[in-house]
């Protein structure tokens, strides 16, 4: 929080002293708790939009936006951690000029920021910021532009999850659900869905070999989840075979399971009986 001596100069570096001591202290506490290496790292806004995929932007003009939200930085700034506290006294100079000049009441320019969803990213004036957060504020004047993408941002909170954005943005292009199908189908696991994408793909060729012509990408989409997915969640409900995991993760095992068992893609009584009695064993 602001602390006021009276003695602006003497406040401003005293500002910049104690924010590079939380940084220290909320990096050590990190290493203590043996946190992902990427908690306290901004969250790079080139890698966001790839992960989401990029379809649009317009600018929104001046507003009004709150500190909590600018949780990344548009050219991958390692001046800052997370929360915008300095991580070396590279910056004190220009740092405690802000800062003397927030404390003086001079006008202080607005920042310019991307938003995705509900996150701010940093074009200019990481700095302010960073002295905003440093004596209390809670918000901080913006020139806003905002990015459309292909993916919904929630669920972003730290680089790791751009992974399974950019897995699962990768499967939609090869499965392009729509509508509550898109929702349905989720996993945790980046990788499993690269698996799914090959299994789906699989079910539609063995479809058209059966029907004896060519469907394209959002006819097999749409009849995988509806003749395979949906009656196979719904069998593995009311065999009480999901617990903890998504339904499409437990789809995925089961399936895997049938196969390896019986060599079969029939769905059934019988294969839901053996699936179960080898998960028992």
């Amino acid at each position: 929080m602001k602390r006021d001596t009276g003695f602006p100069v003497a406040d401003a570096e005293n500002d910049f002293l104690r924010a590079r001591r939380r940084q220290v202290l909320s990096r050590l506490a990190a290493w203590l708790r043996r946190a992902p290496d990427d908690v306290n790292i901004m969250l790079p806004f080139d890698e966001v939009v790839a992960a989401l995929g990029r379809l649009g932007e317009r600018r929104l003009g001046l507003q009004v936006i709150t500190l909590d939200s600018i949780v990344g930085s548009v050219d991958r700034s390692r001046e800052f951690d997370r929360r915008f506290r300095p991580t070396s006294g590279q910056v004190r100079e220009r740092w405690q000029r802000l800062a003397l000049a927030q404390r003086r009441g001079e006008p202080i320019p607005p920042i310019e920021v991307y938003r995705v969803g509900d996150m701010h990213f940093v074009m200019d004036g990481h700095h302010r910021v960073s002295v905003a957060h440093a004596l209390g504020l809670k918000t901080i004047d913006a020139y806003v532009t905002e990015v459309v993408t292909r993916l919904s941002p929630s669920g972003i909170s730290y680089r790791g999850d751009l992974l399974v954005k950019d897995y699962r943005r990768i499967f939609l292009d090869r499965v392009p659900l729509t509508g509550e199908a898109r929702k349905a189908v989720l996993l945790t696991d980046p990788w499993d869905y690269a698996e799914l994408a090959e299994s789906v793909e699989a079910w539609g060729f063995r479809l058209m070999q059966d029907e004896g012509r060519y469907l394209d990408r959002v006819t097999v989409a749409t009849r995988w989840y509806d003749e395979e997915f949906v009656p196979v969640v719904r069998m593995l409900r009311q065999a009480g075979m999901i617990e903890t995991q998504t339904e499409a993760e437990a789809y995925m095992w089961v399936a895997s399971e049938r196969y390896r068992l019986i060599r079969t893609h029939r769905w059934d009584d019988e294969v839901i009986s053996a699936v179960r009695d080898s998960k028992r064993r």
